[in-house]
């Protein structure tokens, strides 16, 4: 399911590295042996892997150690820690580090398949979450750019009203020479008609 996928195994028991590196190459993974955490460490800062498995106890630094400061710098890397003699206390401090699973030995074919594509399936959906939501917050036009439907009228009204007011404008402009035309032709014609009116009214007063 997850070929080609890269993983780091860290255990300073070779029978136990060899073993879990036999079960996940079998399933199509790029396996890693290391067998200490400084070996590891030195290790991620030249490959990129997609998890690791680690034991607790190994010389020098332990698995937990080893585990808090490949978080510190890579934070995305899962890590599975495994151990033989698992306490409550150690269990809780491999949850604190955020670690993404706690395996006791031994283990079988099937718990390391299943808890390496669990793990991997978990981190791709984790970094897709964060993906999309860095694309949300990238992208303005969503939340700055409203609906059209959502648009009240009173929006486009005063748009609409300008360019009445501006063809208005416009004729009256072209308008305007005829319309003083036409006041000079009917001025003569004015004047008859209420020097007619007002002696009509004159002549009816004197009757």
């Amino acid at each position: 399911m997850f070929a080609s996928r890269k993983v780091l195994v860290v255990d300073d028991d070779s029978v136990v590295g060899h073993s879990i590196n036999r079960v996940l190459t079998g399933q199509g993974y790029q396996v890693r042996e290391a067998m200490s955490g400084s070996e590891a460490l030195e290790e991620l800062d030249h490959q990129r892997y997609d998890m690791v498995f680690t034991d607790i106890r190994m010389p020098g630094m332990d698995g937990l150690d080893m585990a808090a400061r490949m978080k510190k710098s890579h934070p995305e890397l899962p890590v599975v820690v495994i151990t033989g003699y698992g306490t409550e206390a150690s269990e809780k401090k491999a949850r604190d580090l955020g670690v993404a699973g706690f395996l006791r030995k031994p283990l079988s074919p099937e718990t390391i398949i299943d808890n390496a594509e669990r793990v991997l399936r978990e981190r791709d959906e984790t970094l897709e979450a964060i993906r999309l939501s860095a694309l949300a917050m990238m992208s303005p036009a969503a939340a700055t750019v409203p609906d059209a439907a959502a648009v009240p009228e009173a929006t486009t009204a005063p748009a609409t009203e300008g360019r009445e007011n501006v063809a208005k404008n416009v004729a009256l402009f072209f308008a305007a020479p005829f319309i003083g035309l036409a006041y000079i032709l009917a001025a003569p014609f004015v004047g008859v008609w209420a020097i007619g009116k007002y002696g009509y009214r004159k002549l009816v007063k004197k009757q």
